[in-house]
């Protein structure tokens, strides 16, 4: 038999087969080396995703105690629920996927389409709920849903509420500090998050003779503060009380010990549930902000997590004399005896600055002025002193730097400029206006004159311990310099003692203790300029002759009075009341109050020509109230011309005393 005959035209056949064989086989070489090489770590990673199950363990954020061990922010176990988009999708097509995001929407008292959203919306891992029950958890593992988990974690919990909450801060969804101390602390308190890592089938059910290794969490350092549970209690109570009584946008207080820097109290009105820290705790309030945009909302919470101690700025006023007195008598311009005559008014290069009281106060000594409150004698001091030496003062007290304290956000004054500056302002910035400043700068400085002249460094951070009461990190007492001789401190401890028992401090007066403080009221700056709006302060320490307790109260625009007498000392009162018998300070009364303790019978003091301001400071150090007339001069430091009763008058305790402006 003859063989067939091999045409050209078979043989191009032959050859393009094989040229075609030859393409696909070398197009599929290079796409198994782009896929094994090129792309290799990619899928290599793509095919451990989906057969690795990394649940992340969430490490318990350390504790938070006050001084004495109260606990102020803890961590509870709770349970989060984690969805594998993916795999839910594949194990669960159609309506059965509908069905699979309803019961755990159900379970876990969501919005289904919501839920579905998130879900659809995520990556490869998604959290759908954070902190749930360990009832609900089980009730979610029972579905047995392919592509869903649960995992333990733990929910940062604030057992007294409100109380504090500008300070201790808040955490995020993600149980990171956001504010406040839980932010200062991050890295100690948030410990390192574990894993729970082992291989799992196509559905998502764990092999049993998988990989599985397990990461153990490191809890985080618990942290000791120097606040007291019980005065910060006292502290938030009156406050309130002021707040509710002049309608206040808001009221701070502060208290230290002055031998040590500590904080022993740091409150403020308005303030929030860090356990609910994204939302206001007033009705009124919270409705008003779900009508806010997103970034109005965002907004108005940073403002009520504020720490407005630390992070706000406000005009001292007549508070600031403290510190210009005491810079005049350390640079030896003046001393306790020296005499001044204030006509109403002084003359500051054809400027006329005018006393609260525009009739003058006439003769007086040092410590008379500053019981007054005169702001002529204390443009004088600091006309003696000199700009270069007033200077040198206030950066010795600290006012032209950060206090240190160990809270996020802190603030430096606003000074003018040494070399910019005009004589005038110069004399208005000696009694407090023209300059800006912290509550927690003010009361830092202040509390030189109860240490012997030593400032100290505000602490509110005691240590940090592990889970076994270890200490890991002290926070040791930290002396700042020496700022005033002991003798300037002992005698401004006198003349904060006279404004308390003779000047226009009588408010803060405490039958049995020795008070010594100052009044301040100062006009707000409103859009470049003065407004009749104010700041109302008064700033106190007790007992005068071996301070334990620094206070500072700061109203922030009261209504129906303005006077800091009125408005603050009352309540600094209230403060001390409380704190001085918790704190173990017995009250020794002089012979005097044991009298008018017993007869409950009180003589009418003279106080014609004083300043409404102090006026009502002297009488309320009586025990007794305190009426303006007319009705309208409350919110204006006039100078009274005429009272009633006269002075002398026999009254009791309780009983009114009425000041006139004309």
């Amino acid at each position: 038999m003859a063989r067939p005959k091999i045409t050209s035209k078979n043989k191009k056949r032959v050859a393009l087969t094989f040229g075609v064989i030859l393409l696909l086989m070398s197009g599929l070489m290079i796409r198994m080396a782009w896929i094994q090489i090129v792309m290799g770590e990619e899928y290599t990673e793509k095919a451990i995703t989906q057969q690795t199950s990394d649940i992340p363990l969430s490490a318990k954020r350390g504790d938070i105690y006050d001084r004495n061990g109260k606990e102020l922010a803890t961590s509870v176990n709770g349970y989060s629920v984690w969805i594998w988009p993916k795999r839910l999708a594949s194990s669960n097509q159609g309506d059965k996927y509908d069905e699979a995001v309803m019961k755990i929407a159900a379970i876990l008292d969501q919005n289904s389409e919501q839920l579905k959203r998130k879900i659809d919306a995520g990556g490869n891992l998604v959290r759908i709920s954070s902190y749930i029950t360990k009832a609900d958890a089980e009730k979610i593992r029972k579905l047995d849903i392919a592509g869903v988990e649960t995992a333990e974690a733990t929910k940062r919990y604030y057992p007294l509420g409100t109380s504090a909450a500008q300070l201790l801060g808040s955490v995020s969804d993600d149980n990171e500090g956001r504010t406040g101390i839980e932010a200062q602390l991050e890295g100690y308190l948030s410990g390192v998050a574990g894993r729970w890592v082992h291989d799992i089938d196509a559905v998502g059910n764990t092999l049993s003779y998988g990989n599985k290794r397990y990461y153990q969490q490191k809890d985080g350092y618990n942290a000791t503060l120097t606040i007291d549970e019980v005065l910060q209690h006292y502290a938030e109570k009156a406050i309130s009380d002021c707040e509710k009584k002049y309608k206040t946008k808001r009221v701070i207080l502060l208290a230290m010990d002055p031998k040590t820097g500590d904080v022993l109290a740091m409150a403020q009105t308005p303030t929030f549930d860090p356990n609910k820290a994204t939302e206001p705790i007033s009705k009124t309030e919270k409705k008003k902000f779900e009508k806010l945009s997103s970034k109005k909302q965002s907004k108005y919470l940073s403002r009520m997590w504020r720490n407005s101690i630390v992070s706000d700025l406000y005009e001292p006023g007549s508070t600031f004399k403290l510190i210009t007195t005491s810079s005049a008598l350390e640079e030896g311009v003046t001393n306790l005896k020296d005499k001044f005559n204030d006509k109403g008014s002084i003359n500051v290069e054809g400027t006329v600055l005018h006393c609260w009281n525009k009739a003058g106060h006439g003769k007086q000594t040092l410590i008379q002025a500053v019981g007054n409150s005169c702001n002529p004698v204390q443009v004088e001091l600091v006309k003696r002193m000199g700009a270069d030496t007033y200077y040198s003062y206030l950066e010795m007290f600290g006012i032209t730097e950060k206090t240190g304290i160990d809270l996020p956000d802190e603030q430096q004054a606003i000074i003018l400029n040494k070399d910019q500056l005009m004589l005038v302002e110069l004399a208005t910035m000696s009694f407090g206006h023209g300059i800006a400043l912290t509550p927690m700068q003010l009361l830092a400085a202040e509390c030189a004159i109860g240490n012997d002249g030593v400032m100290m460094k505000p602490r509110i951070v005691k240590k940090l311990t592990d889970e076994n009461g270890k200490t890991i990190k002290s926070y040791k007492t930290e002396e700042v310099r020496k700022v005033i001789s002991s003798k300037t401190a002992s005698e401004m401890k006198k003349v904060m003692e006279y404004v308390v028992s003779k000047g226009g401090g009588g408010n803060a007066k405490i039958a049995g203790y020795r008070i010594g403080g100052k009044t301040g009221t100062a006009n707000k700056v409103k859009d470049g300029r003065y407004s009749s709006e104010t700041w109302s302060s008064f700033v106190g320490m007790a007992p005068m002759d071996d301070p334990k307790i620094a206070v500072l109260v700061v109203a922030d625009t009261p209504k129906g009075a303005i006077y800091g007498s009125v408005v603050s000392a009352p309540y600094a009162k209230q403060f001390l009341e409380d704190a001085l018998p918790y704190m173990g300070i017995d009250p020794v009364y002089t012979k005097e109050e044991k009298k008018a303790m017993s007869s409950g019978v009180v003589y009418v003091p003279d106080v014609v020509n004083m300043t409404a301001d102090n006026a009502a400071g002297r009488i309320g150090g009586l025990g007794l109230k305190c009426e303006v007339s007319p009705e309208e001069d409350k919110t204006k430091n006039f100078g009274v011309v005429a009272q009633y009763p006269a002075p002398g008058t026999k009254l009791e305790r309780g009983d009114t005393v009425y000041i006139y402006s004309k």
